[in-house]
């Protein structure tokens, strides 16, 4: 039997990474094996991912030594960085461009960047339709992954758009109003947002692994369903058997919710509903299912994880 492939996976304690490695283990028939790179590899989730057999090695993206050596002899890499530990764009160019970096000198023959749109392509820093942030970006965690994609220019990456987590619902939970009535809060107005469940973003880059060299120097874009505000409120209603009203306010005010990231999400939610059509046209759902044919609907993701929503 042949010797199966080494897939490093950057992040693989996170959403994104964790659902990778968990597909490749899931697969006992394929022809890959999980690389799980982790800041802390005793971790209560590094030690789980070693349980399930990835073989857990140290890296920390700021020590681009680390992770040279967690990509060496790896015929895959997937790729992923972690705004919202830092609020840093700058970090976030760091670490990509190291990553980057690893994966040419370890001659890595599949990279798997995932990214996001530099939002300043269709809104310039001039733009008044929405504040420039920290000096020089509209949506800091899109912008700063749009702009590092030049450092895997050359390689032999796949770009894979992700999108909005159905999962960031737990935080964005819907409020009592005055009347008791629940309210779930959206800047979109009537226009949809793609989504898909984080641990799907991991299952579907598996796939596009599993598919060869087909989407090498492509980039795709994955969701699992496009969906109004209002829309989404009837299937929280359903999930939690509560009334839940749709209360779409303006992206003005909801960066003015003040909470950390609360204008950079603001932001984005513009973004989202300004570009509706773009979203439309770049996430392909008919293609995220075919790569992770167990892609979940809201609907779906609701019905095993409306207990984690905390309702006040």
């Amino acid at each position: 039997m042949s010797q199966k492939k080494i897939i490093a996976v950057a992040g693989a304690t996170g959403a994104q990474g964790g659902g990778l490695v968990r597909a490749i283990l899931s697969d006992k028939s394929g022809d890959y094996v999980a690389r799980a790179l982790t800041r802390d590899v005793k971790s209560p989730k590094a030690k789980a991912l070693e349980r399930l057999g990835a073989e857990v090695v140290s890296a920390n993206l700021d020590d681009r030594d680390s992770v040279k050596d967690a990509f060496h002899g790896a015929y895959g890499a997937f790729c992923v960085t972690f705004f919202w530990d830092h609020f840093s764009p700058e970090k976030e160019n760091a670490h990509a461009k190291a990553m980057a970096g690893a994966a040419r000198t370890a001659g890595v023959q599949h990279v798997i960047w995932s990214t996001l749109e530099d939002t300043r392509r269709w809104v310039p820093v001039a733009d008044t339709r929405m504040p420039t942030l920290m000096g020089r970006y509209k949506v800091p965690h899109f912008d700063a992954k749009g702009e590092a994609d030049q450092f895997f220019k050359g390689l032999p990456v796949t770009n894979l758009l992700t999108t909005f987590y159905w999962d960031n619902l737990i935080g964005m939970a819907p409020k009592k109003g005055p009347d008791g009535t629940l309210v779930f809060t959206l800047p979109m107005g009537d226009k949809k947002i793609a989504g898909i469940v984080a641990e799907d973003i991991g299952k579907c880059a598996y796939g596009i692994f599993k598919r060869g060299q087909e989407f090498v120097g492509k980039t795709i874009g994955i969701a699992s369903e496009l969906l109004t505000g209002t829309q989404i409120a009837a299937a929280l209603a359903a999930a939690l058997g509560r009334e839940v009203r749709y209360n779409p306010v303006t992206p003005a005010a909801f960066r003015g919710f003040g909470f950390p990231g609360a204008a950079d999400l603001g932001n984005m939610f513009q973004f989202y509903a300004e570009f509706e059509s773009h979203f439309a046209e770049t996430r392909d759902v008919a293609l995220a299912r075919s790569l992770n044919p167990s892609l979940q609907t809201l609907a779906q993701w609701l019905a095993a994880n409306a207990s984690r929503i905390p309702i006040e």
